[in-house]
């Protein structure tokens, strides 16, 4: 299958200012595989999580992205992956429909608004501006951009923060559609998050 990809870590560390936050951190994430990146409170989950997807470089060591056995440069990255966190900034001046088709147009592809809206459970909130959304209501919507992207790395940070006991099943029945032809990686202490995950990878280790 072509666009296999995976996300290899080398003596990876990251630190502020003189504290190292972790160091040295070894690992491969490999193609079609799930995982699930535990730890103390305050152990470097969330920050790492940064690093492997580009938003945070590393200190030290290097994040590398194979694809059909290739190096990917790494300005290129952002290309293979989606993203999603609580504190994830949205458009809140548009209305949902508008934030949908702004953020698909720019992925090229052509969705059914109407249709996405519905498998949110939004579709009442088509035209409410996303600032009078609640937080589990922006939650469920950082969460479905991330799925939706058509993008083969799925990286997800306390994906059921601010959300509900519906959202929450909601939430693992859009995740368990991705776990096969994807490469997912969730960072929580939460096992409801990634009970789920073919192996699990701790900080702290």
């Amino acid at each position: 299958m072509a666009n296999q990809l995976s996300i290899e870590l080398q003596k990876v560390g990251k630190r502020f200012g003189r504290e190292w936050i972790f160091k040295g951190v070894d690992y491969t994430f490999e193609w079609g595989k799930s995982y699930a990146i535990t730890g103390r409170n305050g152990s470097g989950k969330s920050t790492l999580l940064k690093v492997m997807s580009g938003i945070e470089p590393p200190s030290a060591g290097k994040v590398l992205f194979h694809k059909d056995g290739k190096l990917v440069p790494e300005h290129d990255y952002f290309r293979e992956l989606s993203y999603c966190a609580p504190y994830q900034e949205l458009v809140e001046e548009f209305t949902l429909k508008e934030l949908l088709a702004f953020h698909f147009s720019l992925q090229g592809i052509k969705p059914d608004i109407n249709q996405m809206m519905a498998d949110m459970w939004l579709e009442s909130s088509a035209n409410k501006a996303i600032s009078h959304f609640s937080s589990g209501m922006k939650q469920r919507v950082r969460l479905y951009l991330a799925f939706h992207s058509q993008k083969p790395i799925i990286l997800l940070d306390e994906p059921t923060v601010n959300l509900d006991k519906e959202g929450i099943a909601w939430y693992r029945e859009q995740v368990e559609k991705k776990l096969k032809n994807h490469l997912v990686v969730i960072c929580s202490n939460e096992e409801r998050e990634y009970d789920f995950c073919d192996e699990i990878f701790d900080v702290n280790r």
